[in-house]
């Protein structure tokens, strides 16, 4: 498997491939301040692999990089993996 992490912000979301088959993505909304993190899905297929733990830190280290939003999170998952990542959560606004 080799996954591809991306931030396809026509479609505002960041995406997970292997190769052109969509594994995960994380959808986002974002009003210039903060970003809402929205919504995390895992192809069903793929579901059990940690597949969206992996999307969501990829996205939170890019988030990270502008140094300028501070994250909303709206997804139940994004809630429980910051609640596991206590660490990062300098980043977390309401």
């Amino acid at each position: 498997m080799t996954k591809t992490f991306a931030n396809e912000t026509d479609a505002r979301r960041y995406a997970l491939r292997d190769g052109d088959e969509l594994l995960a993505v994380l959808d986002y909304a974002s009003n210039g301040q903060a970003i809402s993190l929205t919504r995390a899905f895992t192809s069903p297929a793929h579901r059990g692999r940690g597949l969206a733990a992996e999307i969501v830190e990829y996205a939170v280290n890019d988030i990270e990089k502008t140094g300028t939003l501070r994250i909303v999170p709206m997804c139940w998952y994004v809630g429980e993996w910051f609640d596991k990542h206590p660490e990062r959560s300098a980043l977390l606004t309401r």
